[in-house]
């Protein structure tokens, strides 16, 4: 039987997509098609574990009329949900997609969970009963994270490890530098994320990088991105590993790190493979999902 896998998404977004045959700003704009979707990029490494039939329960916090149209989305998905109530509306977005050109997303502000959500989300993790092996994945920003209104989340994560589960980190700013101290199994970042932890010169290189946060946090096993380059791993007591995504024509990068950090938790977790191999395994979906719109919705892999 496979290990629960939870992932926590602290900034939920209402995502509307427009589609124009032109865009330009200063002009009224006529979209010529618009699709609702919720964005969060917990919700997105659950998406993609959905993929690969593996099990996971994504956490996310929703308020106003725009957490209940998310209410509604997460229900209608091959992965289950478990919503937190808070009185802030949960953040809207607006992506503007034009053949020929980027596309542009605009997000609303952020909002931080109320008390009592971040207490009824420790409550719920307290008391899943899970298998050994099983992980939480802290993924992208999380608004008053360091506040004393998320006290009881943060004390929540320190009784998950202690029962002995897996904590794996995609996220950056307070949470990052927060986690980063305690015995994290995974920390999934990209290169820019890496020397704003570290208070680096943007002239140093993630090798270097790397070996410092290697001899500060000597514990956790380290995945760092640079957009379509090289993936860096290291592991503690093993030589840096670097791997180079397969080459593709990008049409959207949005989602790609988490496609590839559900695909390594998939290959990690649930088919036992060493880190190196589970990074050779996550990169060519990873590039998968850049070539096409979308996240974690490009034509099928062999999933397995």
């Amino acid at each position: 039987m496979s290990p629960a896998i939870f992932t926590f998404t602290g900034n939920l977004l209402a995502e509307r997509t427009q589609h124009f045959a032109a865009w330009a700003p200063g002009r009224t704009q006529r979209a010529t098609g618009e699709s609702f979707q919720v964005g969060g990029k917990g919700i997105n490494v659950a998406k993609m574990l959905a993929r690969f039939g593996t099990p996971a329960t994504a956490l996310a916090f929703t308020g106003g009329s725009t957490g209940e149209d998310c209410r509604a989305w997460l229900a209608r998905q091959r992965f289950a949900s478990e919503l937190f109530s808070t009185v802030a509306a949960t953040r809207s977005g607006l992506v503007v997609r034009t053949d020929g050109q980027p596309e542009t997303t605009f997000l609303g502000p952020d909002a931080a969970p109320d008390a009592a959500a971040w207490q009824a989300a420790a409550q719920y993790l307290d008391v899943q009963p899970t298998r050994p092996g099983s992980a939480l994945a802290i993924c992208g920003s999380s608004p008053g994270w360091a506040s004393a209104d998320a006290a009881p989340w943060r004390d929540a994560i320190g009784r998950w490890l202690q029962r002995g589960h897996l904590l794996v980190v995609d996220s950056y700013g307070p949470p990052l530098a927060d986690l980063v101290a305690r015995p994290v199994a995974l920390i999934k970042i990209n290169a820019d994320e890496l020397r704003v932890l570290l208070g680096a010169d943007a002239t140093a290189d993630t090798a270097a990088n790397l070996a410092v946060a290697q001899a500060r946090w000597p514990h956790p096993v380290w995945a760092v991105s640079d957009g379509p380059g090289p993936v860096w791993l290291a592991e503690p007591g093993q030589p840096l590993v670097r791997l180079t995504p397969p080459p593709v024509f990008e049409v959207s990068a949005t989602g790609s790190g988490d496609v590839l950090l559900a695909s390594l938790l998939h290959a990690r977790l649930v088919r036992s493979m060493s880190w190196r191999e589970s990074l050779a395994f996550a990169l060519p979906y990873a590039s998968a999902n850049a070539a096409h719109p979308g996240i974690a919705e490009f034509p099928d892999l062999t999933l397995s």
